[in-house]
């Protein structure tokens, strides 16, 4: 059961790391005008995105310097991701193990 449990916070944690690249991708678009920023739906997409992970940004950014307007913290969150996803993993094989 608590295996289960890891397994279901590793899925959402890598979700999550997609939704960042998303979020990433979609603001270089942006950035190079390739996407149409009067567009109502894709603006709203965007700004969903913010808020969902503009907490998560925060601290990170209070943390890092200013880089002259290269955003460094989407970037942190993905490695800060997958060292928790490592440290999940390592924790589920030792209660598989201590199971056995």
């Amino acid at each position: 059961m608590l295996i289960a449990f890891f397994q279901i916070l590793d899925f959402l944690l890598r979700i999550l790391g997609w939704v960042i690249i998303a979020q990433v991708i979609l603001s270089w678009l942006f950035a190079f005008n390739v996407l149409n920023t009067s567009s109502q739906g894709l603006r709203a997409f965007t700004e969903a995105l913010d808020r969902i992970l503009g907490p998560l940004y925060r601290p990170i950014r209070r943390f890092l310097p200013d880089f002259g307007g290269i955003d460094f913290s989407p970037l942190v969150l993905l490695l800060l991701i997958q060292v928790l996803r490592m440290l999940l993993g390592g924790i589920a094989a030792d209660l598989a193990f201590t199971a056995a």
